[in-house]
């Protein structure tokens, strides 16, 4: 794909996008060239630590989230940060976690930008939040979401 078309594509991402407070997110990023880094379970504790740590200092509230070989998606009610803030946060401060952990191992962890979208009312909250969960059963990776230990939701 010519880079002009993927600058384009990922400026169109960008159009429109609203960081309310207090709102429903399901937000998604990619690891660089899909590299499935979280395939290592250490590796991806780190990511979840980062997203524990700004959740306890109220920056976010996490509903519900999977860390996936080459992914995350994370069900969210946005604090005080944007939504670019947030990301910005959660991408830096586990690349910066991961990269100490593997010296010279990752020169980029993360893709560029992130998907988002905003949830319309609190019944989607849930059925999201299955679906997110489920995640790692729809790739083949589990039989039982239990088999798979890198996710969690507040309605357990």
């Amino acid at each position: 794909m010519d880079s002009r078309l993927r600058a384009h594509q990922g400026h169109a991402l960008r159009r429109g996008r609203v960081s309310e407070t207090g709102r429903a997110y399901l937000l998604t990023a990619v690891t660089h060239n899909r590299q499935p880094i979280f395939a290592d379970w250490q590796l991806a504790r780190l990511l979840i630590k980062e997203m524990r740590s700004l959740h306890d200092a109220k920056l976010v509230e996490s509903f519900a989230w999977v860390v996936m070989p080459d992914h995350l998606h994370w069900l969210i009610a946005l604090g005080p940060l944007t939504l670019a803030k947030l990301m910005q946060q959660i991408k830096s401060r586990s690349a910066i976690a991961i990269n100490k952990a593997c010296p010279d191992h990752y020169a980029r962890l993360w893709q560029k930008g992130f998907h988002d979208h905003a949830l319309r009312s609190e019944e989607d909250l849930q059925e999201t939040a299955r679906y997110i969960v489920a995640n790692p059963l729809r790739a083949g990776l589990i039989q039982h979401i239990g088999d798979y230990p890198l996710w969690d939701a507040i309605w357990l």
